[in-house]
């Protein structure tokens, strides 16, 4: 018949079949949960570590060889004001004659601890000199956010990427004031080779997409994959704990899944994000 359609051939089930499986598994990874970051660099040699340490913002007269005493913590600070201010963990100054910001090389500078009894788990501390300050985020994070974590984990650089789930009732291991603001994040990414042992990274900032800081590391459960953070309210108490003023001005960079390890890179490089020891005098 000159008017008849002719039905149009289909492929075959076993092509279709294949084909939308490999979709459905193409767009599975391109929303994959996770967000692990490449292994850090490998380690500079001492001669190298030593002449970066020797550009440092701080004043060249303060720095000077350093050694984390018996026994003392090893943890991450970071810049909350220009000048020398440093938000770091309470653990580090509490019992300590001679906390110190390392700045690379075996070599640091000695802190003075302006609040060793701030609530939130933190403590401010101040420095001949300093790196210009991170900005403080203006609200709470919402829940579902993502932050970033840039620090060092057991003297070594490190960042997670993590998850906001809620409002926690204390932090793993930490010590806190009651009533003080804790949130718990669900870790969904790390340094490659970096392990469920995050030793080191209390004290570490926790950033937005704009490289604002929405919380401060307290500590963790490995096996539950949590990580307990000082909520920006625990953040400012502090701070006027010590007398201190919210950095006005500081800038923060973009921060994505993509990037955040060359982010926290950078923070360390520039030493906005640095180690913190309790030397040995």
């Amino acid at each position: 018949m000159s008017g008849a359609f002719k039905a149009r051939s289909r492929p075959p089930p076993w092509l279709i079949y294949p084909g939308a499986a490999g979709a459905l598994l193409l767009a599975a990874l391109a929303f994959r949960p996770h967000a692990d970051a490449p292994a850090p660099p490998p380690l500079l040699s001492r001669q190298a570590r030593t002449a970066l340490a020797q550009a440092t913002p701080f004043d060249t007269l303060a720095v000077r060889p350093v050694r984390r005493a018996f026994g003392g913590p090893e943890d991450t600070a970071f810049a909350i004001g220009d000048g020398g201010l440093w938000l770091a963990p309470a653990q580090l100054v509490r019992g300590c004659k001679h906390p110190a910001i390392l700045v690379g090389g075996g070599r640091g500078v000695t802190a003075t601890a302006r609040s060793p009894r701030s609530g939130g788990g933190l403590a401010v501390l101040t420095t001949p000199g300093g790196a210009p300050a991170l900005p403080l985020a203006a609200k709470p994070p919402a829940m579902g956010s993502l932050a970033y974590v840039a620090g060092y984990v057991r003297g070594r650089p490190g960042e997670v990427a993590m998850r906001l789930i809620g409002p926690a009732a204390a932090p793993a291991g930490g010590r806190r004031r009651p009533g003080t603001s804790v949130l718990a994040w669900a870790a969904i990414g790390r340094t490659e080779g970096l392990g469920s042992d995050l030793t080191g990274l209390v004290g570490a900032p926790a950033l937005d997409e704009g490289g604002r800081v929405v919380g401060v590391v307290l500590g963790w459960r490995p096996r539950r994959g949590r990580i307990y953070a000082a909520a920006p309210d625990a953040i400012l108490e502090a701070l006027r704990g010590s007398g201190a003023r919210p950095p006005a001005g500081a800038v923060g960079q973009p921060i994505t899944r993509a990037n955040y390890d060359l982010a926290a890179d950078d923070l360390r490089r520039s030493h906005r994000v640095v180690g913190a020891i309790c030397a040995n005098g």
